[in-house]
């Protein structure tokens, strides 16, 4: 089945010739069973556009605040409204050449005109030598040599020079030309097989290469990681354009020695084995030395670089260890004025199906890949499936040298921990009023707070281009199927109704300006995404045209449905914070108005509705990428609760005039402002400030998308609820993998009881591992073998995890 990324078409002829050849293709992949009937008898619907109106969204613009004369330049409104191209669509068009022979040997020929760029000079040993960095890291190491104030040649004996050779060796190697054309075309003999397409937007391309010619500015690009096949297909794309080959940053743990060296030759560039050390030693302060200088040349000759911001695992994003120790590389270059400027190009990526991550080994933490089990990653999870459909989207470059000056000198680092903002709540020691402390900061200049400003900047920034890669991303139909089989239809739906609810929620998702990665007649594109969660779902064919689609029980099939729909949750988790914060809410009312039917009459107080929605915010924040760094949880939360008002979810109440602080005879009005108003004027209603009620809509389409929001959040609120009840079986110290394999073991325990293993996820088991230590629950201490986790004085009494199993606990919709 063949979606095609495109703009509508034309000509009614054009769409009928299209219709023809979709049904063609997509009856050569349905199963026997229930293809052919389906396929007559499914009720003809309105094609799912990918933009409404006449003009497509953009979602991928840069920050305004951080970085406004990027947010202006390298965007133009003709951007949004060109087309796609199949970068894996190559024909005899795509050479110079016509003829018979010619459409035999089109991969060939086109891959043999790609440029690669220019590989690293061979003089680039030499100036790693000379650099003071490395000089004085030889000195360090040196016995006697520490405290010297001049160059000596001794220091550069032999030994120190081959020890140098073999640091540089392992960050990377000469590229091999005829490898990497021999590797491109094996690669798009690949795609071809396994994918319907490979989609880039023209557009976004367009800004890229502009963003490249920049003079003496290189270019670094920063993506979302999905699967194991993304540190050469983003390289393919960009070589296959006309753009220069990007160096791929990976961490040399990820790869087996043998891959580690074929990559190498392709254009991967790795960090030093050293640099896993825990402790600092005289070797890995020669490694980060070579290693620093090698960044400095990389940048300094304009060569792109491609670094990875996310951890390789399925579920919500989590930022990687490595692609920051990366990126910290980057901004010190800048910063030690090797280049003027270097811009960074969010990327993000979108597979119907990734490969190789789908109902991957959640045992134990991931093993370093090797060259056929990378193969076979690719593979198995196609095994059995139809083709899926890749999107690769580029986000609006940014300059690094206005992001640091905006976000390094003017703003200092934050002070105060989550453990000082939330936890008082959950122990019961919150202030009355529900006034949230604000974050304080420090103006010091010592050499410890700029050390922590860096930090700050590095994860800012971090942060900052990954939520722009998310956010740029598109939504697959895949992934829009699986949210509404697993949170909305856990026990089965009428396949009409499932088209007619999954063209809502699409319809949704535009109105949120997210952007979508498929555009065809409903029927087509739902059975297309059956076919891809054919594992996950059975269709039973029923009398009347029609069928009941629904979701397997197994523990395989849920997890699946779980991390496909989490690609859903950065478009919709400021409305699922302030959903869940009026379900915590009602939830308390409930004990005081006797029946569930009175909680239709119940009376929400804004401001209680956006202290809520803080906690919340606070609580995830640790763990999910909720909001963008240079923005405060109070703003966000406010928005949160606007939004909900312009769903619908919420309206405004008007309340009795003997209870309004006012004069009866004035004119009522709704009790709230609009998100431009900032006034504080209550000159309206006297002395005393209004409040601001509401109500829950009980339209029916209002509760199904209340009940969707809450359900999306759920399986992120159910695990950190069972973390905590896992806390009584934690006996001492242990080493964190050793926590978080039990902890795993006692997710898939209570999934075993409601069926409930979208929850049995390891990447979600480390989510709230990372949320409770830095929520002060869980400590760390550090040891020989790695850190040590232990459960905190605080909430080592079985009271206080109650406490805090019943403050997660009011989050969850039931």
């Amino acid at each position: 089945m063949a979606l095609t990324h495109r703009d509508l078409p034309g000509r009614e002829g054009k769409m009928q010739t299209q219709r023809n050849v979709f049904k063609q293709r997509l009856a050569g992949h349905l199963s026997g069973e229930i293809g052919w009937c389906l396929l007559v008898f499914l009720p003809q619907m309105d094609l799912v556009l990918p933009f409404m109106w006449k003009g497509r969204p953009f979602p991928g613009r840069c920050c305004q605040r951080c970085s406004p004369k990027s947010w202006q330049s390298l965007f133009h409104k003709h951007l949004p409204s060109l087309g796609f191209c199949n970068v894996i669509k190559i024909t005899e068009e795509n050479t110079r050449y016509r003829g018979w022979l010619v459409r035999r040997l089109c991969y060939v020929l086109a891959v043999s005109g790609w440029t690669f760029g220019a590989d690293v000079p061979s003089d680039l040993q030499d100036t790693i030598f000379a650099s003071k960095r490395v000089q004085d890291a030889v000195r360090q190491v040196v016995p006697g040599g520490k405290g010297d104030a001049t160059p000596d040649r001794d220091l550069f004996t032999l030994q120190w020079a081959q020890e140098i050779c073999r640091i540089l060796g392992q960050i990377q190697a000469s590229l091999s030309p005829f490898l990497l054309r021999l590797c491109h075309w094996a690669l798009l003999q690949l795609l071809n097989r396994i994918f319907l397409n490979v989609i880039v937007h023209k557009g976004q391309l367009d800004m890229v290469r502009r963003a490249a010619q920049t003079p003496d500015v290189p270019t670094v690009f920063l993506s979302t990681h999905k699967s194991h096949l993304d540190g050469l297909l983003i390289p393919f794309l960009l070589v296959s354009q006309g753009l220069a080959l990007p160096r791929v940053a990976w961490d040399c743990k990820t790869f087996t020695p043998k891959y580690r060296m074929l990559l190498a030759h392709l254009g991967g560039v790795f960090l030093p084995e050293e640099m896993d050390q825990m402790q600092d030693s005289k070797q890995q302060t020669l490694s980060k030395a070579v290693l620093a200088s090698y960044v400095d040349e990389l940048l300094r000759r304009k060569h792109p670089l491609l670094i990875f911001l996310e951890e390789l695992s399925p579920g919500p994003s989590q930022l990687s260890a490595a692609g920051q120790t990366w990126l910290r590389l980057v901004v010190n270059a800048f910063r030690a004025g090797v280049v003027p400027n270097i811009m960074v190009v969010p990327v993000g990526v979108s597979f119907d199906v990734a490969p190789g991550l789908v109902n991957m080994d959640q045992g134990g933490p991931a093993r370093a890949m090797g060259l056929w089990g990378s193969l076979w990653a690719v593979c198995r999870t196609l095994l059995g499936r139809c083709p899926g459909c890749v999107r690769i989207d580029f986000a609006q470059p940014l300059s690094l040298q206005e992001y640091v000056s905006n976000n390094f000198s003017g703003r200092s680092c934050q002070e105060r921990r989550l453990e000082e903002l939330l936890l008082p709540e959950i122990l019961g020691e919150s202030i009355l009023d529900g006034e949230k402390p604000q974050l304080r900061t420090t103006g010091s200049q010592s050499f410890g707070a700029l050390e922590a400003k860096q930090d700050v900047l590095i994860d800012n920034l971090s942060r900052h281009s990954l939520i722009a890669g998310a956010s740029c991303s598109a939504i697959m139909a895949v992934e829009v199927m699986a949210a509404l089989l697993l949170h909305k239809h856990q026990e089965g739906v009428l396949l009409s109704r499932l088209m007619r609810d999954f063209a809502g929620l699409v319809e949704e998702v535009l109105l949120r300006q997210g952007d979508l990665g498929f555009s065809g007649q409903v029927r087509h594109v739902v059975r297309h995404a059956l076919r891809l969660l054919r594992p996950c779902a059975t269709v039973y064919l029923l009398s009347g045209h029609d069928a009941l689609v629904a979701p397997k029980k197994t523990p395989a099939a849920q997890r699946e449905l779980g991390q496909h729909s989490s690609a859903l949750l950065p478009l919709f988790a400021q409305e699922a914070a302030a959903a869940c914060a009026v379900n915590a809410l009602l939830v308390e009312l409930l004990p005081f108005l006797g029946s569930p039917e009175q909680l239709r009459d119940a009376v929400l107080v804004q401001e209680e509705l956006q202290a809520k929605t803080l906690s919340l915010a606070q609580l995830l924040q640790g763990g999910l990428l909720l909001c963008q760094p240079c923005e405060s949880l109070h703003s966000y939360c406010q928005v949160a609760v606007d939004k909900l008002i312009q769903s619908g979810l919420i309206v405004a109440e008007e309340m009795s005039g003997d209870l309004l602080p006012c004069d009866a005879t004035r004119k009522r009005k709704l009790l709230w402002k609009p998100a431009e108003d900032f006034g504080d004027s209550d000159s309206d209603f006297g002395d005393e400030p209004g409040k601001h009620y509401f109500k829950v809509s009980q339209l029916d389409s209002s509760c199904a998308l209340f009940e969707f929001l809450c359900c999306l959040l759920s399986p992120v609120l159910k695990t950190l609820q069972r973390a905590a009840a896992f806390l009584r079986e934690v006996k001492g110290p242990q080493p964190e993998t050793q926590y978080l394999d039990d902890l795993y073991q006692f997710l898939v325990k209570k999934a075993k009881e409601d069926n409930s293993f979208e929850c049995a996820d390891r990447t979600l088991a480390e989510i709230s591992v990372k949320i409770y230590k830095e929520l002060g629950v869980l400590k760390e201490i550090p040891a020989q073998s790695g850190t040590l986790l232990f459960v905190s004085e605080n909430f080592a009494s079985k009271v206080n995890q109650e406490k805090l199993e019943k403050f997660v606990h009011q989050f969850i919709y039931n």
